[in-house]
Parts: structure tokens; C-alpha cells; sequence
């Protein structure tokens, strides 16, 4: 499993890859689980974190509501009686189990949504329903538990999306960004992408160098500045971005 130490001796490890990423942060003594993939994974998800000799997951955090990140929050709760945190805007859809599918970024993500919204069953994006603990707003300050980190809004892919920042070194961003193209972190689906833009701005305002998103791989600053200028002038230049 890869993994990332800051300057803290805080670990990062990707406990799951693949269809979504899950990230665990530790300190040695708190453990903190950043997501929880999709539901058909939950055994995969239970041994890895017990090769792990995990035992305590005391926070669940989750980026967002949606079920490829949230679908085993139910029984992390249950198995680890961990305290789960979202952001206010995504709780309700949590408490349901549901997903609400965003809008494309691109023509050919708008024409799939518009494809998928009508003929995918909603049962397919369902979920089981998970109530949270604590509901974030602002900025969350995670020192209380041992931990130079904290949460913060970055909406855009949904409205309520959470990202972490740990140390100001390296920030778990969920979807507002993507690290599937090597020239992109450009999301392929987003609510609203002025705000996920703005979003960015956000993340480039911390020290952060590495930036982690839930599908793909670790995305470095310069690459997150490079997107992050070309869509400032304008989201005309989404297709210079993604090159598709």
C-alpha cells in the first residue's frame, strides 16, 4: 500500500485503490479514514485495514455523500463506533443513502449524465443510509485529536465536498480534483465549476505540494497551478485542459 510521511511523522496510506481511493491518516495513536469506496469492496476494504493491525478508526471522514465514497460508511460506524464527520451540505443525502449524480464538465460527460439520469435505477446509486456525527461548516481544526490538519470546503463537485489538509504539506481533495490524465487534475463531473475553480484557488492558498484525489494518482502543485491558470481566464479553455 503506498504511503506518504510528513514532516509531522504523520502517515498517509492509500488503503484502497483501484474504483476509489481511501486514504488512512495516523499518527501512531488516532486513526482517521478518509472515505470509504464503493459498497461490493467493504470486504476488501476490512482485510486491508486489518493487515494494517488497525484497530480504532476514531474519525471517519468523508469528502462527500456520493456512493462510490460513502457506501461502507454504515459499517465502519458499526464495526469501529467511529465518529463520522461531512460537510452540512451533504449530510441529508448521507442520511438517505443517496447519490445524486453531478453534471458533466465536458460535452461527452453531459451527454453521458443526461444518458445515465435516464435509464440507470436509482437502486444502483443507493446506499446504505449512514447518520453523522459531526457536520462541518467552516473550517474544522483537528488538533483536539493530535493531528497539525484540518478540514476545510471546497465545494464544486457537490456542494458540500470536504477536503484535509495535513501539515500544509499534503491535502486529501476527494473529486475537486482528478488524477486519472498525467496533464489534467480537471474533474470529468462537477455541480458547479466556477465554485470547484475557486475551490482550487483555495487549495493553491495552503502550502500544500502533493494533493491526493479519490481516482488516480497523487497530483504535484505545479500541475494544479498549470490547470489552475489556463481556467482562470476562462472555462473555454476546459478542452486545452483535458485535451479531449
Amino acid at each position: 500500500m503506498k504511503s506518504w510521511v510528513t514532516k509531522s511523522g504523520y502517515k498517509i496510506i492509500r488503503v484502497l485503490s483501484g474504483r476509489s481511493n481511501v486514504f488512512l491518516l495516523t499518527n501512531g495513536e488516532k486513526n482517521i479514514l478518509i472515505d470509504t469506496s464503493i459498497s461490493y469492496l467493504w470486504g476488501k476494504l476490512q482485510r486491508r485495514i486489518e493487515m494494517l493491525n488497525i484497530e480504532t478508526i476514531d474519525y471517519l471522514v468523508l469528502t462527500h455523500s456520493h456512493f462510490d465514497h460513502a457506501a461502507n460508511a454504515s459499517r465502519i460506524k458499526e464495526k469501529y463506533k467511529s465518529t463520522v464527520v461531512i460537510h452540512m451540505n451533504d449530510a441529508q443525502l448521507l442520511s438517505k443513502g443517496e447519490t445524486v449524480i453531478p453534471k458533466g464538465t465536458v460535452l461527452f460527460t453531459t451527454l453521458l449524465v443526461n444518458t445515465l439520469s435516464r435509464f440507470i435505477p436509482k437502486s444502483l446509486i443507493k446506499y446504505t443510509p449512514c447518520e453523522p456525527d459531526l457536520l462541518i461548516d467552516s473550517d474544522y481544526c483537528l488538533k483536539a485529536i493530535g493531528f497539525n490538519s484540518y478540514l476545510t470546503h471546497t465545494p464544486g463537485h457537490t456542494e458540500g465536498s470536504l477536503s484535509l489538509i495535513i501539515d500544509d504539506e499534503i491535502a486529501i481533495v476527494g473529486d475537486a480534483m482528478f488524477g486519472v490524465f498525467k496533464w489534467s487534475v480537471y474533474p470529468p463531473f462537477a455541480d458547479d465549476r466556477s465554485r470547484m475553480i475557486k475551490s482550487w484557488e483555495k487549495l493553491l492558498n495552503t502550502k500544500c505540494l502533493i494533493f491526493l484525489p479519490s481516482h488516480g494518482s497523487a497530483n504535484n502543485r505545479s500541475l494544479l497551478e498549470k490547470n489552475f491558470r489556463m481556467l482562470q481566464k476562462g472555462l473555454g479553455n476546459v478542452r486545452k485542459v483535458n485535451n479531449f
